[in-house]
């Protein structure tokens, strides 16, 4: 549903929290409900409501559709918005993200014409927005994209989160002018979360600074057991690859699952493959997995990446191209895209995700529920889900390409290692990283807020 002025609700069905009982221990369910029980007590009057960019694409969208619908089936009264944004609004938002995550990104400046773009896109929407929130309201705002809504909405009357979803741990001068941009859109915010404590700026303040790590909706159409059967017609269905032969029958596969993002490194995992294809196993082949290049949004480079990869494929030796493949999986259908990736996250050896920066990484989650060995940077919040050996591999240099190899190599010449690893990585998803921890943690701050602890 679009509202007037550009700004969409996504409507979400609620889901019952008592599903997730089955997979949490006794001492869990009664912690949740006793939180729910004090959740909906203080918010009896009031609506909670997460603003965002988009409705579809990308980890922030996918993590909102689960706790959403949760959090309603319990009976409180949350909501969700979609702001709007032209072409220009998400070429700043985008050079925001970059910088923040350190790199320059583009050529562009946050400079006075950026801050321009960005106040004029908000501002159209703000007051409608702000005639939807009630004085007493809580409101999660998420990412860059929506920090400007802080101010109007606090002197609106609401309790306002800004909730950023990415980061780096060490700062440097490109995320010194991300943050520089963004202090006053986001200082009016009553509190901030962040998923590491490290990614804060060292102008938010200490008090209400919270650390909030993502979390995983197992009953999602992501997430779902699937049989082997809806795995195999799935995966190999008409028309997602786009680059290389049929995904293969036979053999096994190394997986990674992104948008097409730069920081993701998908051209690095693809040369990294090439030019070390002779120290893996002749079966192997990689899949590089990302979705439509014009499906997400607010990302409006990733049509650009996926030509460098399609190109950079087209280079490699004969040898390395029979044994990769690029796979584009549509949009058009949100549960045919989750079920699709879900299946191709089963059917995998090893699942890897090389980032070269990372706020948080749910295709690290995802696959380590699936009980799937990870290969992944030791950044950002990837750090926080893998124990180096134990659930998974954690690579020190993410642009060092002989160190993924050997990592891959250690794991699929050996089978049983590669069995404990990922049952290892199951268990520390259903230890830390269910709806139920951070639905909690979510009650806990708005109780803070509200004065209600």
């Amino acid at each position: 549903m679009t509202l007037v002025g550009g700004v969409q609700e996504v409507r979400v069905v609620p889901v019952p929290l008592r599903r997730l009982d089955s997979l949490l221990p006794p001492d869990r369910v009664e912690r949740l409900d006793h939180h729910v029980v004090a959740a909906r007590r203080m918010l009896a009057r009031r609506t909670v409501w997460n603003i965002n960019s988009t409705a579809r694409g990308g980890g922030v969208a996918e993590m909102l559709h689960g706790l959403v619908a949760y959090a309603a089936g319990t009976g409180i009264d949350i909501r969700w918005l979609v702001v709007a944004g032209d072409p220009d609004f998400f070429a700043v938002t985008k050079l925001i993200h970059n910088r923040v995550h350190g790199v320059a990104g583009s050529s562009g400046a946050l400079d006075a014409a950026a801050r321009a773009t960005y106040d004029a896109t908000l501002a159209r929407q703000a007051q409608e927005i702000v005639d939807l929130v009630q004085p007493g309201d809580v409101v999660l705002l998420h990412d860059p994209q929506t920090a400007g809504l802080a101010a109007p909405l606090r002197s609106r009357g609401a309790w306002v989160v800004w909730r950023c979803h990415i980061g780096l741990d060490e700062h440097n001068a490109w995320t010194r002018e991300a943050w520089g941009f963004l202090r006053d859109l986001v200082e009016p915010a009553h509190a901030c979360v962040f998923s590491r404590a490290q990614f804060a700026p060292d102008w938010v303040d200490p008090a209400w600074l919270r650390v909030i790590p993502p979390s995983l909706d197992p009953f999602s159409p992501k997430n779902v057991d699937l049989a082997d059967e809806e795995v195999r017609a799935l995966v190999h269905r008409a028309g997602l690859v786009v680059e290389g032969g049929p995904l293969p029958v036979d053999g096994r596969v190394v997986l990674q699952v992104s948008r097409w993002d730069r920081l993701k490194d998908m051209a690095g995992v693809l040369d990294g493959f090439a030019r070390h294809l002779a120290d893996l196993p002749r079966d192997v082949h990689l899949v590089l997995a990302g979705p439509e290049a014009t499906g997400v949004a607010d990302d409006p480079e990733a049509a650009g990446v996926l030509a460098e990869c399609r190109s950079l494929w087209h280079s490699l030796p004969a040898a390395a191209r029979r044994r990769s493949h690029l796979v584009a999986v549509p949009m058009d259908d949100l549960d045919l895209n989750a079920r699709t990736v879900n299946a191709l996250q089963r059917w995998s050896t090893v699942v890897v995700q090389k980032s070269l920066a990372e706020g948080f990484g749910l295709t690290v989650t995802e696959p380590m529920w699936k009980n799937r060995p990870v290969v992944a940077s030791a950044i950002g919040g990837i750090q926080d889900q893998i124990e180096h050996g134990v659930s998974g591999l954690l690579l020190d240099d993410p642009r060092d390409s002989a160190e993924l190899a050997g990592a891959l190599s250690s794991l699929l010449s050996d089978p049983d290692r590669c069995e404990a690893m990922g049952s290892a990585a199951h268990l520390r998803v259903r230890d830390h990283f269910l709806a139920d921890r951070h639905l909690i943690q979510y009650v806990e701050l708005f109780g803070q807020l509200l004065g209600e602890v």
